[in-house]
């Protein structure tokens, strides 16, 4: 069982629950560790946890039967995923890898179920989660079919800064061009050019191990 404060700082969601709800959910939670590059879970893994992210980032993508490797979104430390497959009882869809070295939360779908089947506060927060992980798909969709590179990754690094979906960050990203490469689908080299062009125009500011944000919401219309 987690410790109680700990739960709080790692879980916005568990603020606002009942005290036997937030005690189910301590009991329900383990923590594990995964090292950089290292998959979590693959498409059509049976994976009974939904999951938050501690510390680290996670890509959550796929790779086609041609050998095509497709990003949908970057996880960063507060964000929790894959309530829709737990809810389903449903095979992963998605590969699930850490980018660097991470640390997640691990709640078993008893817990999750029973949360989700008792708890008034959790579902507000799930279907606010599930709302904006829609708007955020539509957004990918739309950027990854009609935008050039330098807006996809303007429109990859604004997705990072949804309070909803990654309550804990910053206006400093602690992220390297490597993963915002991995992360827009694209190369690093290509990545710090997109990266250099967004800074001259004065969207953010690269700094030593990331990068701090200028104008979010230009980044997130960059290309309109």
């Amino acid at each position: 069982m987690i410790a109680a404060d700990y739960l709080k700082r790692i879980a916005v969601w568990s603020h606002e629950l009942t005290g036997p709800e937030f005690e189910a959910a301590r009991a329900g939670i383990i923590e594990k560790s995964f090292k950089a590059n290292e998959f979590i879970c693959m498409r059509g893994d049976e994976f009974e946890y939904w999951t938050g992210v501690v510390t680290g980032l996670v890509r959550i993508g796929t790779i086609s039967h041609a050998g095509k490797a497709v990003t949908f979104t970057g996880l960063t430390a507060g964000a929790w995923f894959g309530e829709g497959s737990v809810l389903k009882n449903e095979a992963r869809r998605y590969d699930a890898v850490a980018l660097r070295d991470t640390r997640l939360a691990l709640m078993d779908r008893a817990t999750f179920h029973w949360l989700f089947e008792n708890s008034v506060a959790f579902n507000r927060f799930l279907v606010a989660q599930l709302n904006e992980r829609v708007g955020q798909f539509m957004g990918l969709l739309e950027y990854g079919r009609m935008l050039d590179a330098t807006a996809r990754v303007a429109r990859c690094i604004a997705t990072l800064f949804n309070p909803i979906l990654y309550p804990d960050v910053t206006p400093h990203l602690e992220i390297t061009q490597e993963e915002i490469g991995a992360l827009s689908g694209m190369s690093r080299q290509n990545a710090n050019q997109c990266l250099k062009a967004l800074e001259k125009e004065g969207l953010l500011r690269l700094e030593y191990g990331g990068l701090a944000i200028v104008d979010l919401e230009r980044l997130r219309h960059y290309g309109e």
